[in-house]
This record gives structure tokens, sequence and C-alpha cells, in this order.
């Protein structure tokens, strides 16, 4: 028999939660084990809001933004960041950029590859454990899970209508992996169009399947700006599936660099 435990912290303007699957029986040792993974998880995410926040004026993200801080003398994480960042703006087409909105700003990059970062080294090491059977982070919306390979355990990711709060579109069932949803729901045109300065209108909202989480929310962001209307960039782009819910509601769902079905809007 199986428990879930779960702890939750604001970070990066959302809550972020950590959830692990572990035998109900576990012990105290399982038990703090959790305790502490799930501590220095939150404890590495907020390190990393610290250097990266654009909404605090002592990040060093915000010192490079106002000319005080050159990216040679600031946190090697900036500049790891900085050239994965530049490596999606390519792959994407400009689809994507850190570099839209006054400087550089990566925020669209940072929050899924710290869940990628931070559960790495401090969550991933728990499925060692034999009492451990699955974990799982939702940041805001973005959600990367872990199953030991014996048995598996199975996630089950539900996708939000964006016309309809409180409804889903779909379900998505993965053992590991991630799902990144962007869109207008939540947070109204906050998406832009690198090239044009304007917000992002061809799609309701984009969700991505990957293997991590920085990767699943750069293409669902793509995905948004590129709208539904064109679905040119999934032949190249290194996901597994998604679908994309259009202006008018309709939903393309596509798979392996092809598109399975078109839904038209009820």
């Amino acid at each position: 028999m199986s428990g879930v435990r779960l702890w939750t912290r604001e970070l990066m303007g959302t809550v972020f939660s950590v959830h692990v699957v572990g035998d109900a029986s576990g012990g105290p040792e399982q038990r703090a084990a959790e305790d502490l993974a799930a501590a220095r998880f939150f404890d590495e995410v907020s390190g990393i809001e610290r250097i990266f926040s654009t909404f605090r004026d002592d990040s060093e993200v915000s010192r490079i933004r106002r000319g005080e801080l050159d990216f040679a003398s600031a946190d090697p994480r900036v500049g790891t960041v900085a050239a994965a960042c530049d490596e999606a703006e390519t792959a994407t087409a400009g689809r994507f950029s850190a570099h839209w909105r006054g400087g550089f700003d990566p925020t669209g990059y940072v929050k899924g590859w710290s869940v990628d970062i931070a559960g790495a080294g401090h969550l991933e090491p728990l499925l060692r454990e034999p009492g451990i059977r699955a974990l799982g982070v939702n940041a805001g919306g973005g959600v990367r899970v872990g199953s030991r390979p014996e048995p598996p355990w199975t996630w089950r990711v539900g996708v939000a209508d964006p016309a309809r709060r409180g409804a889903i579109v779909a379900t998505i069932e993965l053992t590991s992996g991630a799902v990144a949803t962007s869109g207008t729901a939540e947070r109204g045109g906050h998406i832009i169009e690198p090239a044009s300065g304007r917000p992002a209108g061809g799609a309701r909202s984009a969700t991505v399947v990957g293997a991590d989480l920085a990767t699943a929310d750069v293409w669902a962001t793509a995905a948004v700006v590129a709208g539904a209307e064109d679905l040119s960039w999934i032949r190249g782009a290194p996901v597994a599936s998604g679908l994309i819910v259009s202006s008018d509601g309709g939903v393309r769902r596509f798979a392996n660099g092809v598109e399975l079905c078109i839904v038209p809007a009820a």
C-alpha cells in the first residue's frame, strides 16, 4: 500500500509543491529522508531565484540589466542559463527569446531549469530508497515526475481548459518526464512575440511533454507564439507530444513530430 506526502513553498511568484509516493509503512528514517530532500530542493530553488529574479533589485540578473554586472563576473549559472537560452532561441527560430524585454530576461527558462537542477540533486536520489516509488514537482502548473522502473508508477496530469476554469481538455499519463503549459488563461497576454513585441494571440494555450521541464517550458512558449495555425516547428522539436488550443477552442494534437488529430471547437 502506498501513501503520498506533500510539501509546498511559495517561490518565483508561484507555488512549488513536492510529491513523494512511498510505502505507507515507511518508518521514521524514510520520512526524515523525504523531509530533508524536500527542504534542500526548496532551498536550492530559492537560491536560484535570488540570482535570476527580475523582481529583486539585488539579483544578479537585475544588476546585469542595469549594467552594473557583466556575465563574466556573475555566478557561473548565469552564463549556463544564458547559453541555454541562446540555443533555445536558435532552435525555436526566435519564437523563444531571453532578450525581448529591456535586456536579459531568462524568466521563461529558469523556473523549469531550477526544477530540473534541484530535483536531480535532491529529489531523484530518493528513488534509490527501497520504500519510495515515485516523486513529482509542480511549479505553477509545470510538472516534472519520476518513478522507479519496477513496478512503475503512472502519474496522471490534467491539462487545464483555458476557456473553462476548473475543467480539463486532456489527461496525460507518464511515468517520467515533464509537462509544461503556456497560455493566456491565468495571466492574460503575458506571452510576447519576440519579433514584434506584441502579445501572442494565435493560441489560447499550448501543452508540451518533454524529457525535462526546461525544454518543455521553452517549446510550450514557442508553440503559443507560433499559434494554432502553424505546426511546422513540431518536426524538429525535441519533445514527445502535446496539444494546442486555438483561439476558437479547437484542439490540435501531435506526437513525435506528426500531427495526430484536429478536434474542432464545440
